[in-house]
């Protein structure tokens, strides 16, 4: 008899079942099979054509089962135990012989043995006087057991050697045991039951699971749980990693993870994908009415460059308009502010500043981070961000918006991850660090808050500048291998690579994405909250119609939520703009917050006094001011430099028509110290400030 032939081969003369007939190969050319079916057809058809079929088989040849399953489980042998393997390795030698004269151990050259010689003997004969030298040997067995031996070797191999008591499966639920099915089931459903719970202890969960069998199986079905320390073995098994019994914040965390496998968002060009969260930082602040308490971020995120495209700080209750002067502050260049050093400017860093000036001169004095005009933004079901003011001003822009999953934080990981990386980068260094939870926190975080929340703001603008150069481990290109990209860097390749040429707002397109409210234009000027705004350019405009019908003739008035000290009045011929002051900002002289302004307002009226007084509002807003930004001891250089951030236009101005000289006078230079430069290839913790 002919040698095994070697698995997964065809050979000349095999016969096999495709396309629903019996043929024969008689012909191999290349990797082409002629073919000769039943009816007297011929064909040549590629191989892995044939192969390929849902009705291939082998009919005729002891390949068969081989070519039909997968490879023996080779892995599956290696785990057994040594005994086990030794004897399939035994039984092996003996099967092998048969089939093919020689152990698998023979050395080249070697002869038959006269009474397993194929060229001799048949396969029968080989077999019985197999069977006759193993009884000989004191291994009695019958011709018919190994004939299913010799079968299972053809097909599996080895692995078809193997005690069929070790080559069982593993339970379906490792750890089990005996255990009846039902008790495991009511086991594992007990468990999933603990996710919004409270964290409990086993004995209790051993009375759930007795409820849960008593309503599915009877009562007569309690008596199938074990013992309790047999039922807290089993407990621990099924339990992964404890987590029922341990912190409920991890438990709820990792229940809110996907079922199915987890898929990154993908972007190829700037822009593409941002995603938009909201969440406390971990800061204790001194906020404009003096209560020292933890702010509330917003921030975009840009998926291709992991730029962060804009960051807000407000107090706790985020709102819509917030959302939306986010997105304003996200198309405008971020303007250098004084006492930043120079090599946070976009001119003397990696992004393409000549380009980018080429279309928009207003980059010339920019800090390096680039502008992002978004295709479509990820976020959450947050009042904040489904709320008409901010999909208003999406839609305006030709943006669209992608609501997450609810619960399922996996959907904007990227902002959520940073996030984390802002509180170990930049909020454990501020004063007044909070820790990430309860039990990482000091004993008395609110006495060390010592910044503002401009302040703060401002000091975050700065760190985000530095972000920007460091280098991100989830920023690489396949063609600069082995290096990590920073932000701005991955920006510029991106640039190269997708052609996107972005065209941040102009001052108007800014103003327009600004809270609106229509007001009648009077003699003393416009009112809006108790404030007077009032401007020479009005005069033509007083106790006139603005022509808007639809708003009884009222004007359209836009305001920046964080800085009320002026409005926007738009022109009736135009879509330009008329800025206007507010009438009493001698009295501040700092930019203030809308939030502010309500809280001077209610001080008044806590005490009994007149709130609707804007001079008296006034005075009170200009002690809260007065009083949060007096400097902390040892601070001066940093509330040197905060003072003139504040006295400084954080966002373009609208160019003036005429040239006032009353109004040049630049105001007096304050010692500023800017901080050091921050190195991006030095470790995380390096303290930053």
């Amino acid at each position: 008899m002919a040698e095994l032939a070697p698995r997964g081969v065809l050979r000349v003369g095999d016969r096999i079942r495709f396309e629903g007939r019996n043929q024969q190969i008689i012909g191999l050319e290349g990797t082409a099979l002629r073919l000769l079916s039943d009816e007297g057809d011929t064909s040549v058809v590629a191989a892995g054509c044939v192969m390929a079929a849902v009705d291939f088989e082998v009919l005729d040849r002891g390949a068969k089962a081989v070519l039909e399953k997968i490879l023996p489980p080779f892995a599956l042998v290696d785990a057994l135990p040594p005994p086990v393997v030794e004897q399939a390795r035994f039984w092996e030698r003996h099967v092998v012989e048969v089939i093919t004269g020689l152990p698998p151990d023979a050395e080249e050259g070697t002869v038959p043995r006269p009474e397993y010689d194929p060229a001799w003997r048949t396969l029968l004969e080989r077999e019985a006087a197999k069977l006759a030298e193993l009884a000989a040997a004191g291994q009695q067995m019958s011709r018919r057991t190994f004939l299913r031996m010799r079968r299972r070797y053809e097909a599996e191999g080895l692995w078809g050697l193997v005690d069929g008591r070790s080559r069982k499966p593993p339970a379906p639920v490792p750890g089990t045991g005996r255990t009846d099915e039902r008790v495991v089931e009511a086991v594992t459903e007990a468990l999933a039951g603990q996710t919004d719970l409270s964290t409990g202890d086993r004995r209790r969960l051993m009375l759930r699971a007795e409820q849960i069998l008593a309503a599915k199986h009877g009562e007569e079905a309690v008596r199938l749980l074990p013992t309790r320390a047999t039922f807290y073995r089993l407990v621990n098994s099924l339990a992964k990693n404890n987590e029922s019994f341990g912190s409920a914040t991890i438990r709820r965390q990792r229940a809110l993870r996907p079922v199915g496998p987890f898929t990154p968002s993908m972007a190829a060009r700037p822009g593409e994908i941002v995603q938009v969260d909201s969440t406390r930082l971990d800061v204790m602040a001194v906020l404009d009415d003096g209560v020292v308490a933890r702010p509330e971020l917003t921030i975009a995120v840009d998926v291709t460059t992991r730029t962060i495209c804009a960051a807000l700080l407000r107090p706790a209750g985020t709102k819509g308009v917030d959302a939306a002067v986010l997105l304003a502050r996200m198309l405008v260049p971020e303007p250098m502010r004084p006492g930043w050093s120079q090599t946070l400017a976009m001119a003397d860093s990696i992004l393409p500043h000549q380009r980018l000036m080429a279309v928009d001169s207003r980059l010339e004095k920019a800090a390096a981070k680039p502008v992002i005009v978004p295709d479509t933004i990820v976020i959450d079901h947050g009042k904040v961000f489904v709320s008409d003011t901010f999909s208003s001003a999406c839609s305006l822009l030709g943006i669209s918006l992608q609501p997450a999953r609810p619960r399922t934080p996996t959907d904007k990981a990227i902002v959520e991850r940073t996030f984390a990386s802002i509180n170990s980068l930049f909020c454990q260094y501020v004063a007044g660090y909070t820790g990430s939870d309860v039990t990482r926190r000091g004993s008395d975080p609110a006495s060390e808050a010592v910044w503002t929340l401009a302040q703060l703001q401002d000091l975050l603008d700065e760190w985000i500048i530095c972000w920007q150069q460091r280098p991100h481990e989830g920023l690489r290109n396949p063609y600069m291998a082995g290096r990590t990209l920073s932000p701005n860097e991955s920006y510029a390749v991106a640039v190269a690579r997708a052609g996107y040429l972005p065209v941040a707002l102009s001052a108007e397109d800014y103003i327009e994405l600004l809270p609106a409210v229509w007001r009648a234009i009077n003699d003393y000027g416009i009112k809006v909250n108790y404030r007077t705004y009032d401007s020479p350019e009005l005069n033509r405009m007083r106790r006139q119609p603005s022509g808007v019908t639809g708003k009884q003739g009222l004007w359209e008035v836009h305001y920046d939520p964080y800085d009320v000290s002026r409005v926007w009045v738009r022109r009736s011929d135009s879509r330009r703009w008329i800025e206007v002051p507010w009438t009493h900002l001698p009295m501040v002289r700092a930019p203030f917050a809308d939030f502010t302004w309500r809280h001077a307002r209610q001080l008044l009226a806590d005490q009994g006094r007149d709130d609707t007084s804007e001079t008296a509002i006034a005075q009170v807003l200009a002690n809260l001011l007065r009083k949060s930004g007096k400097p902390p001891a040892g601070s001066a250089q940093v509330m040197a430099r905060t003072r003139a951030a504040l006295e400084a236009p954080a966002r373009p101005a609208l160019p003036l028509a005429e040239a006032d000289d009353s109004e040049s006078e630049e105001p007096e230079e304050a010692p500023v110290a800017p901080f050091g430069v921050f190195n991006p290839l030095e470790e995380e913790g390096n303290p930053l400030w």
